[in-house]
This record gives C-alpha cells, sequence and structure tokens, in this order.
C-alpha cells in the first residue's frame, strides 16, 4: 500500500508497475523516472508552479558539491532518533531528493524498514528526486492539500518549503516528530554583505504551533568555501537574493572568484501531541 491517498476523493492509492490506481477509479501515471503527479487543476496558481529548471539546476550543481553535507547529516542522526523500527516518513518540499535519499539510507543502515515520501510541487524538481531516492515515493503536490491520510506519519521532514502546520499536524501521528529547517540568523553572512550595502541578519524566533510540543532546536554552522564563479553562482541562484538582488550587487558577486561564507541553520524539532 502506498503512504499516498487519491487526491481527488481522499481514499488510498495502490501502486502498480505503471499507475497508482484508488478504489474510486481514479487513476495516476507512473513517469519513467518513478514519480507521480499528484496535483490536481485547481490547486495549481501557475502551468507550471515551483522552482523553474534554472533554478533546480543551481541547487542541483551546489549540493553535488557537498556544501551542505553538514546539514544532511545532522538530518540523518536525527531521523534516526526520532523513528520507530518501522517508520512512515514525508519529506514536504524534498526538492532534489539529497535530505530525502539520504534519510532513506541511513535508516535502513540503522536497521530500519522505512517507508518514505516526498512531494514538491516543482516537477522539475521531484523528476530529479526521483532519480536521487529510488526507495522513495515522489510525487508532485501541494504542501497544504497533502495527498497523505490523516495520522499515518511518523516524520515529517520540512527543509525550507512552506510551513502548511494545519496539514503537518493533521498527517502526523501523535508522538510523531517535525523537522523543520530554516536559515539561521548569520547563514549567508559574508554573502550578503557583497550583495548589499545595507545586509541584514535573517530573523530566528521560536514559535509554538498548536497540536505540537517543542522538542529542542538544533544549531548547524559551517564555514563554506566556493573556490569558483560556477558554485558561487550556483548557491546565489538557489536563493531568494537572486530575485531582489540590486544590479550593482549582482555585479559584485560576479567580480569574485572565491567566497567564503558562513552556512547555518536552525533545526526546530516538535512533537505531534
Amino acid at each position: 500500500m502506498s503512504l499516498y491517498r487519491c487526491p481527488v476523493c481522499g481514499r488510498p492509492l495502490v501502486r502498480g508497475e505503471r499507475t497508482y490506481r484508488c478504489p474510486g477509479g481514479h487513476c495516476y501515471d507512473i513517469a519513467k523516472e518513478g514519480y507521480t503527479y499528484l496535483l490536481p487543476v485547481n490547486q495549481r496558481h501557475s502551468k507550471a508552479p515551483g522552482d523553474d529548471k534554472a533554478m533546480t539546476a543551481a541547487r542541483s550543481a551546489f549540493l553535488s558539491k557537498g556544501y551542505y553535507d553538514f546539514l544532511r547529516q545532522a538530518l540523518c542522526a536525527l531521523a534516526v532518533t526520532y523513528t520507530p523500527d518501522v517508520p512512515a516518513v514525508l519529506d514536504v518540499g524534498c526538492g532534489e531528493g539529497y535530505y530525502t535519499a539520504a534519510i532513506c539510507e541511513a535508516l535502513t543502515a540503522a536497521g530500519k524498514a522505512p517507508r518514505t515520501a516526498g512531494i514538491d510541487i516543482s516537477k522539475e524538481m521531484v523528476r530529479r528526486a526521483a532519480k536521487r531516492a529510488k526507495q522513495a515515493e515522489l510525487a508532485v503536490a501541494s504542501a497544504y492539500r497533502l495527498p497523505v491520510a490523516d495520522e499515518t506519519i511518523d516524520l515529517l521532514l520540512d527543509c525550507f518549503s512552506p510551513l502548511a502546520i494545519d496539514e503537518f499536524r493533521r498527517v502526523l501521528k501523535h508522538g510523531g516528530h517535525f523537522l523543520y529547517v530554516v536559515p539561521a540568523e548569520e547563514h549567508l553572512w559574508e554573502m550578503k554583505q557583497v550583495l548589499y550595502d545595507r545586509p541584514y541578519r535573517n530573523e530566528t524566533k521560536e514559535t509554538p504551533y498548536e497540536g505540537f510540543r517543542y522538542v529542542t532546536i538544533r544549531h548547524e554552522k559551517s564555514s563554506i568555501t566556493l573556490s569558483c564563479q560556477e558554485d558561487i553562482q550556483a548557491l546565489f541562484g538557489m536563493t531568494p537574493y537572486c530575485w531582489k538582488t540590486p544590479r550593482a550587487g549582482k555585479e559584485r558577486l560576479a567580480a569574485l572568484d572565491t567566497l567564503t561564507t558562513t552556512a547555518a541553520f536552525d533545526i526546530h524539532i516538535f512533537e505531534r501531541i
């Protein structure tokens, strides 16, 4: 049985060789890469929602160099700590599957038998994720209308994706855990100093949510050195700054051969009560 449910009628989906089907007769094709499309037309706000090909390529190029391995390792360790022996894991906003695949592997290596699913609203991202995270079910879907049944998930990961807290509360089991990864105060501070005349630090705060108990906040930090302009532009291209940086800031960044900057993240860990 799949972790997914039908986005039209809400009934369970069964995965076949080439399709997902529900008892209501709804059918969803599985692409050759291994993902499916569970985003109804009425949930799309554009023809091609989510990250485009350029941003997808930038993220994949950057992450493939290992700059964020320290964050991936931290998430894998937390996943092992906060899951039962046969966990149901959901990665919301899974992107190209960089963290999804690693968590699958870490849980399996720890002797567990995970059932893992990932969703992202970007078809380009999910296509890449399906190639990377072959153990997981991957689907194009909305975080605000998760194609997942109530109280079925043991561990939910949201890494830099929209906070659909009502849906997270709905799909998590009582006693399940939610890992929420956000940029820390000093994240990319040195790069911001290049981009902006008056750089700002990220706002960080501890926000309680109904139905959840704060377990802890893990702070993960590393100094990373980007050794070529290609990597600098890949990092810049996967951040929101690429949309709102003045031309002068972009030109200063483009003139650099190397850049050493802080990568820092806060992992907020919640328990569903």
